[in-house]
């Protein structure tokens, strides 16, 4: 859909927000259902800066110090594929992924590890993403992944196509992991999302493309050491030409984010939202249903305790 085309009139996890166009998009207004007072399963955040919004979210998930302890060895694992800078949205925003080093390390974390199991050469991608050097000045450690060598094999006993597969040790040997996607238009999977993610974890990915690739997002998602956090970049967004992009007439300033400890649900809520800038109905993202009939998480959101936030 061309930007100038867009609706002015949003609906996003059953929720109308009014935005304004002005280059891109800013969100102004927004009509809030009552919240019930029980803990927020999960938030949806719109009209900040990348870092602001985090700070919004989690403190609405009840804060970080919820998911990290004191003396945790911590991942976090942001969509670092690509030889791009932050503009093109192939890439998680960089302010983003500073913040939540931050946070961890205030929260008492012993030490925060970023890392991605890239495209593109891995030191060109770390570099011109800004995830490199905004990871190290919140103080993070920056791993490789770019050999075998880096990766211990597990089982997938609930997989359906993938019985196994070598997993990133940074993940094995952690206390905590954060999964930090961007929310971008993909060729094969139609939908980048906090599932896709993970294929940035493991070592054998490429059977993924000549098998069933909705399937095997799927299977992979089952693995017993998930994310204990899922944070969807949704800054800027890829709405076309991913996973990579061409260019910056590809992406749609949209300044959202979206939280939850369950994959398929934030990643649902998500791709509703995306549906909004593009076309794309939640059956063409087949690794959705997939995931839920293995029980990695629901699309029912609507069932959900759902805390939405505009700035």
């Amino acid at each position: 859909m061309d930007r100038r085309n867009f609706l002015k009139n949003l609906a996003i996890v059953g929720t109308a927000f009014t935005l304004k166009m002005k280059g891109g998009m800013d969100v102004f207004a927004q009509t809030i259902a009552n919240q019930a007072e029980n803990s927020v399963d999960l938030v949806a955040v719109l009209g900040g800066e990348p870092d602001a919004m985090f700070q919004k979210a989690i403190a609405e998930m009840g804060g970080i110090g919820r998911f990290v302890k004191k003396g945790y060895k911590v991942v976090v694992k942001p969509n670092i594929g690509w030889d791009k800078t932050p503009e093109l949205a192939a890439n998680t925003n960089p302010l983003l992924v500073k913040e939540i080093v931050r946070q961890c390390l205030a929260a008492g974390a012993k030490e925060v590890i970023v890392f991605d199991n890239t495209c593109d050469n891995w030191k060109k991608c770390y570099e011109s993403s800004g995830i490199e050097a905004a990871a190290k000045a919140a103080g993070a450690k920056v791993l490789p992944a770019d050999e075998s060598s880096y990766y211990r094999e597990i089982s997938l006993p609930k997989g359906k196509k993938v019985k196994d597969m070598k997993v990133h040790q940074a993940i094995l040997d952690c206390d905590a992991w954060i999964n930090v996607p961007i929310l971008k238009h993909h060729g094969g999977a139609n939908m980048s999302i906090s599932m896709k993610n993970l294929m940035g974890i493991i070592w054998n990915r490429r059977i993924f493309h000549v098998s069933d690739l909705q399937q095997c997002i799927a299977d992979m998602c089952t693995l017993e050491k998930k994310p204990v956090l899922n944070v969807v970049d949704a800054y800027r967004v890829l709405k076309t030409s991913g996973p990579r992009g061409k260019s910056v007439e590809d992406t749609v300033l949209s300044k959202a984010l979206f939280m939850s400890q369950d994959m398929v649900a934030v990643d649902t809520a998500a791709a509703k939202f995306f549906n909004q800038i593009r076309e794309m109905p939640l059956s063409d993202v087949q690794y959705l249903s997939l995931g839920q009939a293995l029980k990695v998480g629901t699309m029912d959101i609507d069932k959900l305790n759902v805390k939405r936030i505009k700035i």
